[in-house]
């Protein structure tokens, strides 16, 4: 424990995630950085996102999850680093993203923007054969088909989900919607047979029954989990690139993963934590802890198969 908290943790080498040692292979977890940041559209910053994120998961490695009673630190998870990026070149960024998710079973991974997440479910999709449930916590509907004209950018992640069919559109649900928007392209995403769930709304319902709406429109069928750090109000998460006002706190977002249970997650991502914008570590603490309680879930879920009591 003092070796983590008190060593030398960055000199020529980053930190790994809950202050495990980086390095290749495989395991049944995995988690991943992935440094991108070409596809913004307001403020830029968020290539420097996971090294945030796993410096900030330092806070958590003291004890075990009070709700599950599982250990994340102790699973059998890997962090493998830094995912390669081609350097000014999106296009070619996300095609290498995707060949190395498709490594691992079940990948975690630390943003970097929102297009990540196109790579990554090309990926999971490709590997079960078949679209997948989302939940897609965001301020923004990230549905428009160009950003200022380019046909790729962190607002355009889920108009390509949809049109390739990596998601089943009556699976999806958006949670925290908030942003201004066209109303065409907000018409165009309901159109598809998304669920929306805007930011009042989510207030208005609470964690316990926003959650069970997710679970209900996800199924028990595989689902994937995307989470863009702006969903949580500026208040709870500066350090982001697109901050919107109206959005959950962070422990509504606590208090729904903790209640997500019945969902067959084969993968999240956490993305948006852009840390110049930062104060006091709270946007990457965030970011950190909904990790773990990812990673708690899934430890429980795993118990319970395994007929291990808490």
């Amino acid at each position: 424990m003092g070796e983590r908290m008190a060593g030398i943790p960055t000199f020529a080498t980053a930190p790994g995630f809950l202050g495990r040692a980086q390095r290749d292979g495989t395991a049944t977890y995995a988690v991943a950085g992935i440094p991108l940041d070409l596809g913004t559209t307001n403020r830029a910053g968020t290539r420097d996102g996971p090294g945030a994120i796993r410096r900030a998961s330092r806070m958590l490695v003291d004890g075990i999850h009070p709700h599950h009673w599982t250990d994340p630190q102790h699973m059998d998870l890997v962090d493998v680093g830094e995912f390669a990026i081609a350097l000014g070149d999106l296009a070619g960024s996300l095609k290498l993203i995707e060949a190395q998710a498709a490594r691992h079973a079940h990948l975690m991974a630390l943003g970097g923007e929102h297009s990540v997440t196109l790579p990554l479910l090309r990926a999971a999709a490709k590997r079960l054969g078949r679209p997948l449930g989302l939940v897609q916590f965001d301020a923004h509907l990230d549905t428009w088909e160009t950003n200022f004209g380019q046909p790729l950018a962190h607002g355009s992640v889920f108009w390509h989900a949809l049109n390739e069919k990596l998601v089943d559109p009556r699976r999806m649900i958006q949670v925290g919607i908030r942003s201004p928007v066209d109303r065409g392209t907000w018409d165009w995403t309901k159109a598809q047979g998304v669920t929306i769930v805007t930011g009042q709304e989510a207030q208005e319902l609470g964690p316990v029954a926003l959650a069970a709406r997710i679970a209900a429109v996800l199924g028990a069928e595989p689902a994937y989990l995307s989470f863009d750090i702006d969903c949580l109000d500026p208040a709870f998460a500066p350090g982001t690139g697109t901050p919107e006002i109206g959005g959950l706190a962070s422990w509504q977002a606590q208090a729904i993963f903790r209640r997500l249970g019945g969902c067959q997650f084969v993968g999240m991502d956490v993305v948006e934590v852009a840390p110049a914008y930062d104060h006091a570590e709270i946007t990457a603490l965030a970011a950190a802890t909904l990790v773990w309680e990812y990673l708690a879930l899934q430890g429980a879920l795993q118990g319970a198969r395994e007929g291990v009591g808490r």
